[in-house]
């Protein structure tokens, strides 16, 4: 892999690059000391598997942002002490996925270039793994708010604790709400053993039994990995630790849900770049629906499909001034998944630190929470065919309407 260190700090660039060449990793590195607006990085065609560039000025991001929109089969980790949340969304946006803060240590840097190459080989057919966790891959799901307070914590718990149904399915809930994550308290009111700050600090001895150990088992087939319950502890989680944790529960469970709160972060992003599918969780008032605009706006920057991202409106009322026709005009989609108005069930369902399903399991939510569970992931007797008449029955009853 030929990897360019760029930087206008001539110990930053040659430390790296006497770093990375004596490193164990299969790799080529020229260092460069200038300035990114300055270099000329592909050379008679010549061109770098790996980028490592450290930006001091404006000028170097936006020659950065070109280079990334011009040639994005290139990988790209950054480097730099302006990484404020403009800068951090514009460079996610370019295609930029590895972002260290400066002055970044030797350490770090080679951290980032091993988990690139690492990604490069999992991605190259002759390197795939043998055995069988490489035979089980498990989907991710995940579940983000438009705005604070719609509602997508209680769907994404209470999504995984039905999708489980009682053990059909391996299921792995993830809380991605760093600083005030309460996925787990939706259907539980548990201790958990440990949470997702404890496995990111630990993460060079990280396997599946780390791993299940660090989770609460609520129900059987349903596990959760907690937030951090301090708050401060949020940023000892970074995207890479998301990734290999993500990546490494998709070998042990059927469905990873993830519950990727509010914010769109490096931590967020990475999720959402992992998932197969995103819910994104609104109401239908005016705030939500501008925030949903804005949200549809960063989705397609991001470059995900139309496929990938469904849109539920959570707490819908027919005959609310702002109809599905307004919402579907408005963020230009064909459809949108509704999940009832049943304020009594679900606000006893979160008091009492249970799954909705048990607290009301005939109610309108459970039923439209059920629906939604079964359009990801059937009932095996389902998808076998052998449920009987009255397995088959309920296949139809819950066969997921097109969105």
């Amino acid at each position: 892999m030929k990897i360019k260190v760029i930087s206008p700090i001539a110990a930053h660039a040659e430390a790296w690059r006497a770093a990375l060449a004596t490193s164990s990793l299969p790799v080529s590195v020229e260092a460069i000391v200038r300035p990114l607006h300055e270099v000329n990085v592909l050379v008679n065609g010549s061109r770098p598997d790996l980028v490592v560039v450290e930006v001091v000025a404006q000028r170097d991001f936006d020659a950065l942002e070109k280079l990334a929109s011009v040639h994005p089969e290139v990988e790209y980790v950054l480097v730099s002490d302006q990484l404020n949340p403009d800068m951090l969304m514009r460079a996610m946006r370019a295609g930029v996925r590895e972002v260290l803060p400066a002055p970044a240590t030797v350490e770090s840097v080679a951290g980032a270039v091993g988990r690139q190459v690492h990604k490069r080989l999992l991605a190259s057919p002759s390197s795939a793994p043998d055995g069988p966790s490489a035979a089980h891959q498990g989907q991710v799901i995940a579940f983000l708010s438009c705005k604070g307070g719609s509602g997508a914590t209680f769907t994404a718990a209470n999504v995984a604790h039905l999708i489980a149904a009682g053990g059909q399915h391996k299921v792995a809930l993830i809380d991605l709400n760093l600083q005030f994550g309460d996925a787990l308290l939706s259907i539980s009111s548990a201790r958990p053993p440990s949470d997702l700050a404890n496995v990111a600090s630990n993460i060079d001895r990280l396997d599946a039994d780390l791993l299940r150990s660090a989770m609460l088992q609520v129900a059987p087939g349903l596990h959760v990995l907690a937030a951090p319950e301090d708050p401060a502890q949020s940023s000892d989680v970074t995207a890479a630790h998301v990734e290999a944790i993500v990546r490494l529960a998709c070998t042990v469970f059927d469905v990873v849900v993830i519950d990727a709160g509010r914010s769109l972060t490096s931590v967020t992003l990475q999720a959402l770049d992992l998932a197969d599918r995103i819910y994104a969780v609104l109401q239908l008032t005016l705030p939500y629906v501008r925030d949903g605009k804005r949200l549809r706006g960063v989705f397609r920057s991001l470059g995900y499909p139309d496929a990938k991202v469904a849109w539920i409106v959570n707490r819908f009322e027919k005959g609310s001034q702002i109809t599905l026709d307004d919402l579907r005009r408005t963020l230009g989609i064909a459809d949108a998944i509704t999940l009832p108005n049943q304020y009594e069930a679900v606000a006893a369902s979160v008091n009492q630190g249970l799954p909705v399903a048990q607290i009301a399991p005939g109610s309108p939510i459970t039923r439209a929470l059920r629906e939604l569970a079964r359009s990801i992931a059937p009932l095996k007797a389902e998808v076998a065919g052998d449920g009987g008449p009255r397995g088959r029955w309920l296949s139809q009853l819950w066969r997921p309407s097109a969105h």
